[in-house]
């Protein structure tokens, strides 16, 4: 009979066992949905963030080409800063020789 008392309180204790895992499984895949929604949430805001910045970057890129374009840039010289193109007997070319240390 003594085998039998071991084997039945084996068989309790396994039961009480498998009876309080149940609800800490639960816990635990409660506690991971959670994360994961949480994090999906995250991945939502930076891909937002990220088509934000790419749109940005597109506007950016255009506004350079125009500001750059040498048109403008032409306009703003003899316009605004009294710049004018150089005639061919304005400019001075120098040749420098010598040793170099």
């Amino acid at each position: 009979m003594d085998s039998e008392h071991i084997k039945s309180a084996a068989q309790k204790t396994v039961l009480i066992l498998l009876a309080l895992m149940i609800p800490l499984l639960l816990a635990v895949y409660g506690i991971q949905t959670k994360r994961y929604a949480d994090l999906y949430k995250e991945v939502t805001a930076l891909e937002k963030k990220q088509e934000e910045l790419i749109e940005q970057n597109k506007r950016l890129v255009g506004d350079i080409s125009l500001l750059s374009g040498s048109d403008r840039i032409e306009k703003i010289a003899s316009e605004e800063l009294g710049m004018h193109k150089a005639e061919k007997e304005d400019i001075v070319r120098i040749e420098m020789n010598g040793d170099k240390k």
